[in-house]
């Protein structure tokens, strides 16, 4: 997958620009969010419900490695067969390779995080595989070689026009409109017929139960469900954090994921699955694999403060509580996470340096914290990742600081204490700084400056600094 979180600052820019996308910003987070108060408010004690969620997310992180034996135990006691990967690579080979091993031409695919921050369809279709996404937005930005807008919903910023030309050419619907309803009917039509012939499904997992073995999906359009149901073989593929102790957790947990994801009490269709089918059952596969992935999350989960990223259910109620992600969307994140979610993951996932934009762009309202049902602290963790980054650490694999850098700021902070060394340092800088000036506004500088630069406009210094202009002032009247 083509991840491009380095380009955070060039694509928001292009977002911010884009009057359409500012418009459609401006209503879909408060709409969620209003839905999800609203969801919210259902439970007797919203907080306590809450309270609950945290602690179940808490206690998942701390017996992880534990959970997870008593996870693999149980699923394959019941016939589920399970592979533990260690990073993508691992993954997707064996996807892959079972894929060809059993002659299967293409696959039909559920919505799944996990499968985006492995690249598996690029993987499969790579190596002749075809590849559906069977959710409708997925399956629009599938189509249009987009990451997604948004957790809940994909493509939700596509317009209708552009999904109309999009199926003309890609489902073969016959005749242009823009109806919402005929749109929907000509993708399940096109979606419908790959189900019928299908041999092999891949989905994502929502939880773990690790008392029974059994594995949760929750979704609104029953695409996931015919995913699993359909054919032979079916490969889900999880994270290692997904895991909870036991099925009371999960339902607690289950019914905050569905009104923080979209503020119903429950999704349309939930579907647990415990092992492959039996002998005297209709529907399921008869070959179930669990795909267990790491993918670096066992190197931080040693740092106690690093692992509280592996409480997080993907739920996206921060996203639409984010005044960032209102206001430049979720294309510039450059990944498959977005919002205060991907600036919590995606630092830990990809390293420090590649995503330090992320984590610097927050204002540390607090608001993502607020409402997050899993307990995490995103403030504390943007600033944990900024002080680890400024001090070169390598476990979260951030850059070491360059000394002239440091000597920079160092001799900032003296100046700032001593007026005189101040107006020195003015007059010897304003040439080189005004130099990098377009229009009166510095919008990029070299040398030890360009990190800070890159993030930031700044007016250019002036001419003459105030006291200069009002001694030359002073010196006019007198004559």
């Amino acid at each position: 997958m083509n991840i491009q979180t380095e380009q955070f600052v060039e694509v928001a820019r292009r977002e911010m620009a884009d009057l359409t996308s500012r418009a459609f910003l401006q209503l879909l987070p408060p709409v969620i969010a209003a839905m999800r108060k609203a969801g919210m408010a259902t439970f007797p004690d919203p907080d306590a419900a809450n309270e609950y969620s945290r602690a179940i997310r808490a206690e998942v992180v701390a017996r992880l490695p534990e959970l997870l034996e008593e996870f693999e135990a149980n699923a394959t006691a019941r016939g589920a067969t399970v592979i533990w990967a260690r990073d993508a690579k691992e993954a997707n080979d064996f996807i892959l390779n079972l894929a060809l091993e059993r002659g299967i031409k293409y696959v039909t695919k559920g919505k799944s995080m996990v499968s985006e921050e492995l690249g598996t369809n690029d993987v499969l279709i790579r190596n002749g595989i075809e590849a559906f996404e069977t959710d409708l937005g997925e399956f629009i930005a599938q189509q249009l070689h987009r990451p997604p807008f948004h957790i809940v919903g994909p493509a939700v910023n596509v317009s209708v026009q552009e999904v109309c030309d999009l199926f003309m050419e890609k489902a073969g619907m016959e005749e242009p409109t823009t109806d919402p309803v005929e749109l929907g009917y000509a993708a399940r039509l096109y979606l419908r017929d790959k189900f019928h012939h299908l041999e092999m499904g891949i989905t994502g997992v929502n939880m773990a139960v690790a008392e029974t073995g059994s594995i949760i999906n929750v979704e609104n359009e029953g695409n996931i469900r015919l995913t699993k149901s359909s054919p032979r073989i079916q490969v889900s593929v999880m994270s290692i954090e997904k895991v909870v102790p036991n099925m009371e957790d999960a339902m607690h947990v289950l019914r905050l994921l569905c009104r923080n994801c979209t503020g119903q009490s429950i999704s349309s269709y939930v579907s647990i699955d415990t092992g492959p089918k039996k002998d005297d059952e209709i529907d399921g596969p008869e070959e179930l694999y669990i795909v267990i992935v790491d993918n670096g999350r066992s190197d931080l989960y040693g740092d106690v403060k690093a692992r509280e990223a592996l409480r997080c259910i993907r739920c996206g109620a921060c996203l639409n509580h984010c005044p960032v992600y209102a206001t430049i969307g979720g294309y510039p994140y450059g990944w498959a996470y977005s919002g205060p979610m991907g600036q919590v993951l995606n630092p830990l996932l990809l390293g420090l340096e590649r995503t330090q934009d992320l984590y610097r762009a927050c204002t540390l309202c607090g608001a993502c914290k607020e409402v997050c049902p899993s307990g995490i602290d995103h403030p504390s963790m943007f600033l944990y990742y900024r002080s680890k980054d400024v001090k070169g650490d390598g476990e979260l694999k951030g850059k070491k600081r360059d000394w002239k850098e440091v000597s920079i700021f160092k001799l900032f902070t003296l100046a700032s204490t001593l007026p005189w060394f101040w107006n020195m340092g003015i007059r010897l800088l304003r040439p080189l700084y005004n130099r990098n000036a377009e229009n009166g506004v510095v919008t990029h500088m070299s040398g030890p400056f360009e990190g800070w630069f890159r993030t930031r406009n700044l007016p250019a210094i002036p001419s003459k600094t105030f006291h200069e202009r009002w001694k030359n002032i002073r010196e006019k009247r007198s004559s």
